[in-house]
């Protein structure tokens, strides 16, 4: 296009090109921009992820934090959903097991799992001597519940042990959702304050979120100060800490 026929065209047509132009350049933008990144995980086979860091939180707990392929992936599990990791036993046998992550698809560029290493356990032991460096093998997203934001008007938890990360997922999921208004109950058993997991994560949560989180500890061997519940979880525990049964209400243990 010549100097000479610019100068011929009205300059409102001009105008209006430009601006369609710049319409079609925002929307592109926008689009590719507000795009939901594809998660790494294959349902069919085994990818490896490499170990970044290792926290020791207790004796016999840790969080293992892997790196995803880039600082932008994102693993790719769905809400309530798990992986399964690979490993050896003592033996050297392969063992698989399902673990899930305390992480979302909100915390980009990698994913933890929190690993609470039982002295007879087989995938324990793999856990226990990976080092910084070595990769684990993971395969998923494996499960069949799914979360889906405001499917319920109150989800009420029941978890003990290790068995707080599904927990967990779910709660922070729920609650990090400023359009998600279900209200989250837990019920959280242990044998002694040093076994919570997740402990100083899920004050956190009840921190941020009063209105809309609530737990109750219950511990077999309580210290000599404490306000939680002691012993086994009761029947009366369940009905005065967690949501009535209904029909908008759900219960997971």
């Amino acid at each position: 296009m010549d100097l000479e026929f610019l100068q011929t065209v009205d300059p409102q047509i001009l105008v209006g090109v430009a601006v369609a132009v710049v319409a079609i350049a925002i929307g592109a933008i926008f689009l590719f921009s507000s795009k939901k990144p594809r998660g790494v995980l294959d349902p069919e086979n085994f990818r490896d992820f490499k170990l970044v860091k290792r926290t020791q939180l207790s004796h016999n707990v840790a969080k293992f934090t892997f790196a995803l392929p880039t600082p932008t992936s994102v693993l790719g599990l769905p809400i309530g959903q798990h992986i399964s990791c690979r490993g050896k036993d003592s033996q050297g046998e392969e063992v698989i097991k399902p673990y899930t992550p305390t992480t979302l698809d909100s915390d980009v560029g990698s994913f933890e799992l929190v690993i609470k290493m039982y002295p007879q356990g087989r995938m324990s032991h793999h856990f226990r001597e990976m080092r910084v460096g070595e990769s684990l093998a993971v395969k998923g997203p494996k499960g069949r519940f799914r979360y889906q934001p405001g499917q319920v008007r109150a989800f009420g938890m029941l978890a003990g042990g290790s068995g707080i990360t599904p927990m967990f997922q779910v709660a922070r999921a729920i609650l990090e959702n400023p359009k998600d208004q279900t209200k989250v109950h837990l019920i959280y058993a242990n044998v002694t304050h040093d076994d919570i997991l997740l402990k100083e994560e899920l004050e956190g949560l009840a921190s941020r979120y009063p209105d809309s989180f609530k737990i109750y500890y219950v511990l077999n061997q309580p210290p000599e100060v404490w306000n939680g519940g002691v012993g086994f979880v009761s029947k009366e525990m369940i009905q005065t800490h967690l949501p009535a049964p209904a029909a908008d209400i759900q219960a997971d243990s």
